[in-house]
């Protein structure tokens, strides 16, 4: 991308998410100093460190997978130290519910490798994985496109998937990357997810698991960044709101009211129609959104005496409440403990957290008697985790009618659902409109000398 200089405070990002940083990474690079604008005092927006007691967790553990390729790009850029994947531990794909189901992917080229995991599938029978293997290649056949969206679960019926094969393996996928349940998650945006994953290489299936908390993995870094670039990133500053003005926008924070040529907006989307109230010209995004619904994410730290370990860093969990369970001592040093991800809306949603930790204590223990109990337990619940992925969702696009207003993160128009990949992409492509605009007006400029 060409450079654009001389474009200091001419952009402002508000909001310090993975889309946002992404977005002011994007504009960094470009020559741009972006001004970021983030409400809290941790940087991550979603997905960031929350301290307890000294120890730093994450409000929500997610899983990153080899796909990920702006996230990848990204990461390395911002860490500059030529690591192929900094701050994360590369697995082959290896979905495992202790005593009932096991896939492995071997290290063969795609998609023998998929293939050969599928028919060695502990925990189904032969005609089951066979079935299963059919399903992948009718997907391929049908170029993972669908005449009209349905819901996940619909799908599944209607290609006959057995019930081992859907509780196990494509209801736990489904669930963990559109964080929605089957019947009401959206069929194509499943098979978008499968196609870059499952269909793609064998490195593009493997599972990344963050080895450091995920605001220290990437928006940590990605700050550094963007202020070795001359740009700013203000914590603890809240964007207000934005007005359109004669010679771009006016937003107001707590540090009084500044004007920029350009706004990429990457606040969570329920804070959005609010921010960006006073452009009028936005009633039908804003309508859009607040249309959207949302779905949770529950993650529940178990920290057990030191020593104590999983058999391997990431665990399935089937039957209650726990879904994947992270060994933090093998990821990331944090001996002894352990996050479980609950992901979508379910009953974990109408108990307490004291019981619901002591339930997801239970459900661990069953394989795993020796872990004994807990010295303390700590439930992050952010009840409005992503948009619900939702069969025929309408997300906004990131390109507004109003010339140099962006809107950026996991909920904007995209063939992904609401991931870490999806938001890093949007505040990239969002970078993008703002730099190809500016180089456009200041070529304009130009001309008329």
């Amino acid at each position: 991308m060409d450079r654009v200089e001389d474009m200091a405070g001419r952009v402002a990002v508000l909001g310090g998410g993975w889309a946002g940083l992404a977005a002011a990474v994007t504009l960094a690079a470009a020559g741009v100093r972006a001004t970021v604008f983030e409400a809290a005092r941790t940087l991550g927006g979603r997905a960031r460190r929350v301290e307890h007691d000294g120890v730093a967790l994450d409000n929500g553990l997610h899983i990153l997978i080899g796909a990920y390729r702006e996230t990848l790009r990204l990461l390395r850029a911002v860490n500059a130290i030529g690591e192929r994947d900094p701050g994360l531990l590369r697995l082959p794909l290896d979905l495992h519910f202790p005593g009932r189901f096991r896939l492995r992917t071997p290290r063969l080229p795609a998609p023998f490798h998929l293939l050969a995991g599928l028919l060695r599938a502990e925990g189904l029978a032969l005609g089951e994985r066979l079935r299963a293997a059919r399903f992948m290649a009718r997907l391929r056949a049908m170029d993972f496109r669908l005449e009209q969206d349905i819901g996940v679960a619909a799908l599944l019926a209607r290609f006959r998937e057995s019930d081992a094969a859907r509780r196990y393996l494509w209801e736990p996928l489904c669930v963990s990357a559109l964080n929605t349940i089957p019947e009401e998650a959206s069929a194509q945006v499943f098979l978008n997810v499968l196609r870059d994953s499952l269909n793609g290489s064998r490195e593009d299936s493997e599972l990344l698991l963050p080895m450091r908390d995920l605001t220290a993995l990437f928006p940590g870094p990605a700050a550094e960044f963007v202020r070795s670039a001359g740009g700013e990133v203000r914590t603890g500053c809240a964007a207000e709101a934005v007005h359109a003005a004669s010679d771009g926008f006016a937003v107001r924070s707590a540090a009084g009211e500044e004007r920029f040529e350009q706004v990429v907006c990457a606040l969570p989307p329920f804070r959005v129609p609010e921010v960006l109230a006073g452009v009028p010209a936005l009633s039908s995004t804003r309508a859009a959104i607040d249309a959207l619904r949302y779905a949770p994410i529950y993650s529940v730290y178990l920290q057990y005496p030191p020593g104590t370990r999983l058999p391997q860093p990431m665990l399935g969990f089937d039957g209650g409440f726990a879904q994947w369970a992270f060994d933090r001592g093998r990821l990331g040093g944090q001996d002894g403990l352990i996050g479980v991800v609950i992901s979508a809306r379910g009953r974990h949603q109408e108990i307490d957290q004291a019981a619901l930790a002591t339930a997801v204590q239970a459900e661990i223990a069953l394989p795993y008697p020796h872990l004994g109990a807990p010295l303390w337990t700590r439930v992050i619940a952010e009840k409005r985790g992503t948009f619900a992925c939702t069969v025929g969702v309408a997300r906004p696009a990131q390109r507004t009618p109003v010339p140099g207003l962006y809107l950026a993160g996991d909920y904007t128009a995209s063939p992904y659902p609401a991931t870490l990949e999806a938001a890093v992409r949007s505040g990239v492509a969002c970078a993008r409109y703002a730099v190809e605009s500016l180089h456009h007006g200041s070529m304009q400029t130009q001309r008329s000398f």
